[in-house]
């Protein structure tokens, strides 16, 4: 233990045997995959399908490859020790549910697209010289969106999952095609 003398004239040896303590500490703090990282560490959850989530602004996170893209980012909301038990399983099947959850998607897009078509088809409405892409069958969407990210949030209670894109169509907004319990809620025009 140290004296309020130790504190008065720091020594270094003391220091590193301070930090080797702390470092020992902090690895019996590991708990279910749980590494606390200390005072200014990030704290992070490893699991076995999403690999390691850090605890940043409130939500855990991590990167998830969703139908062969590129990793987007992935949010989920749980404690301060660890993810919500039910939002991490709902994060776990998300891979493996995609394929159940494009049909929906792309027509939820595809509708979504219609309005703008029409508007855009219309002679007064070429003002700015902009050319929408010409997209006819709801699996033509693809190639005018882009996934941003996933969430798992809880709307009214639920468990919800949100692919939220980007669409060359609707430049002003985000698109969140959301998901409760493996059956498609709602595409959000405005995330």
């Amino acid at each position: 233990m140290f004296s309020p003398q130790d504190l008065q004239k720091p020594n270094v040896d003391d220091a590193l045997v301070s930090a080797s303590e702390l470092r020992q500490a902090a690895a019996k703090l590991e708990v279910r995959g749980e590494v606390v990282m200390g005072i200014f560490g990030t704290p992070t959850f490893d699991d076995v399908v999403l690999g390691r989530l850090e605890r940043t602004r409130g939500l855990w996170r991590c990167s998830l490859a969703v139908d062969g893209l590129n990793p987007a980012p992935l949010a989920l909301p749980g404690s301060n020790r660890e993810p919500d038990p039910a939002a991490l399983e709902a994060a776990r099947q998300i891979a493996s549910s995609f394929t159940a959850f494009k049909p929906d998607i792309q027509r939820a897009l595809f509708e979504h697209c219609e309005p703008y078509e029409d508007a855009a088809s219309d002679e007064d409405a070429a003002i700015d010289g902009t050319t929408l892409p010409s997209i006819s069958a709801p699996e033509q969407v693809w190639a005018h969106v882009s996934l941003q990210s996933v969430a798992i949030i809880k709307l009214s209670a639920f468990i919800t999952t949100e692919f939220v894109y980007t669409a060359a169509w609707d430049e002003d907004h985000m698109l969140g095609a959301r998901f409760q319990g493996g059956r498609f809620v709602e595409l959000c025009g405005s995330v």
